[in-house]
């Protein structure tokens, strides 16, 4: 006959894993921190969901703000292209597609706002590919937004680890 462990037993053993970790140096990932505390995101469009996303992610970042106008920004984060598409990567032999290609594309520069630039025109890509089928096209539409959410949350990221990297001016 089968024991299952004790309740005591499986909080103890959770315990243990917490201090271990602990001990080690384990922290869970956090906003990188910036030396730039204003900044002004430009260049966008207004329903970008990828300068919402970098907007989410600099208001998590402890000490930063988005600024309102470039005037009263410390830094200026310029899209010069930011694009989402979705393409044909396969199809079948009765020219139904069957594998779709996601790409999530953000160009940018980072310059004072004195025109100082700090970051060059730089592009930033990010390509999933997803299977496809009509039967279920619903929910690989819901699949394709989860996968572009992923996609951009990522690009946000690399945005924020080269303005960490930029340090003070």
């Amino acid at each position: 006959m089968l024991r299952r462990p004790s309740r005591r037993r499986l909080l103890g053993a959770a315990a243990l894993a917490t201090t271990l970790l602990a001990g080690c140096g384990f922290q869970l990932r956090r906003p990188p921190e910036l030396a730039w505390k204003r900044i002004f995101l430009s260049g966008f469009s207004e329903d970008s969901a990828l300068a919402d996303e970098l907007r989410r992610q600099l208001r998590a970042s402890p000490g930063v703000t988005v600024a309102d106008t470039p005037a009263e920004a410390d830094l200026i984060v310029e899209s010069l292209q930011d694009s989402s598409e979705h393409l044909v990567a396969a199809t079948t032999s009765t020219s139904q597609i069957s594998e779709m290609t996601l790409r999530a594309r953000l160009r940018f520069r980072v310059r004072t706002p004195a025109g100082r630039e700090l970051i060059a025109p730089t592009e930033l890509a990010q390509t999933r590919d997803m299977s496809y089928s009509e039967r279920s096209a619903l929910a690989k539409q819901h699949e394709a937004a989860l996968l572009f959410r992923s996609m951009h949350a990522d690009l946000a990221m690399q945005v924020l680890r080269r303005l960490a990297a930029l340090g003070p001016a």
